[in-house]
């Protein structure tokens, strides 16, 4: 019984966290139709649900240049707790080609301020030393960036190096990478760094440009010969999350800031179900009360309330008294339990 019991939170557990990757309103076309797509690919994703809000070859694989940093600060925020350990510069982290901070041999710096040398100055130089601290050697941490990319839901991302240098066989899709940001947006400690205009200890400024010219959060640039423009952006309005992914795009900020506008215009935040709200399982005598542990929330275009249905299943054990499953034009959105009152 006890075994039922865990496959089935398991399976419900699955269904929500993997049914809004592939629904799309056939209307977002229509919304985002403005668009010319000038790039290559583009993903547009509501962090919270993972909703595939638009999004153009989706699914195309692709060099990210140094938004593979993204996956790295993720990577070394899982690992590493103690933001200010202290990490000595090894001769291996020293000369890296392209963006740097220009780090020396035997200099200190905490986990920290590489972290935001990383993310902010997109230093290559940042990445290998965070690499080599975390794991020891740069194979070694790349196995666990592609263990933290399937956690995020990206299965067709494969990570080479933490740096994003043109690398045979170091690819992302965009909706991967949509994935892969929203896992690491997660963690308050990335948010703040990715929202850093200036970090004061270093006296580093950020390059990415959707912080000072456009209002949103940014997170991380990236450009390679090979893999052109690319661009991660965030932005939160009336407590929804937004994140915009473009790979090789050459007007990568003014068309994120148009994709950006877009989805907010088509989209609202609504809250389905309220964490308070009973809901009764059984008949008669039967009868027993339960309620979500949480609210459920879910990015929503006009008309969409509509095709909304609620489906109560009793499920009884010690605390569960029921399953809750929440369909959206007949395709299932979200399937918890509900604990008893």
């Amino acid at each position: 019984m006890k075994r039922k019991i865990i496959i089935g939170v398991c399976l419900c557990f699955l269904c929500t966290i993997l049914t809004p990757f592939f629904f799309m309103n056939k209307n977002a076309k229509i919304v985002f139709a403005n668009n010319k797509n000038p790039a290559k690919a583009v993903c547009v994703m509501e962090q919270s649900s993972r909703r595939v809000l638009y999004e153009y070859n989706g699914d195309t694989r692709l060099p990210m240049a140094s938004t593979t940093k993204i996956a790295t600060a993720a990577m070394v925020l899982d690992m590493q707790k103690e933001l200010n350990q202290s990490v000595i510069i090894p001769h291996e982290a020293v000369g890296i080609e392209g963006s740097s901070v220009y780090l020396k041999e035997n200099e200190s710096y905490s986990v920290q301020d590489l972290l935001y040398g990383l993310m902010l100055r997109s230093g290559n130089d940042c990445a290998t030393a965070l690499a080599l601290h975390c794991c020891g050697n740069v194979d070694s941490f790349c196995a666990k960036m592609n263990e933290t990319a399937q956690r995020a839901g990206a299965f067709a991302t494969v990570f080479k190096n933490p740096h994003g240098l043109p690398c045979k066989g170091h690819y992302t899709t965009a909706r991967d990478l949509s994935l892969i940001s929203c896992y690491a947006m997660e963690n308050p400690v990335f948010r703040a760094i990715v929202a850093t205009k200036y970090y004061e200890p270093c006296h580093w400024k950020n390059k990415n440009k959707m912080l000072t010219e456009y209002d949103g959060v940014g997170i991380k640039t990236g450009y390679t010969k090979e893999a052109g423009r690319c661009l991660v952006s965030a932005q939160t309005k009336e407590n929804m999350t937004v994140i915009c992914t473009v790979l090789s795009c050459p007007d990568m900020y003014a068309y994120s800031a148009q994709l950006l506008s877009d989805a907010f215009s088509a989209y609202r935040y609504v809250k389905i179900v309220d964490k308070a709200q009973e809901f009764t399982v059984g008949d008669g005598k039967n009868a027993v009360k339960g309620r979500l542990n949480e609210d459920f929330y879910y990015p929503m275009m006009d008309g969409e309330e509509n095709q909304l249905e609620i489906n109560i299943k009793p499920c009884f054990s010690t605390e569960i008294v029921g399953q809750i499953e929440i369909y959206l034009a007949k395709r299932l959105l979200f399937s918890g339990n509900l604990y008893k009152l």
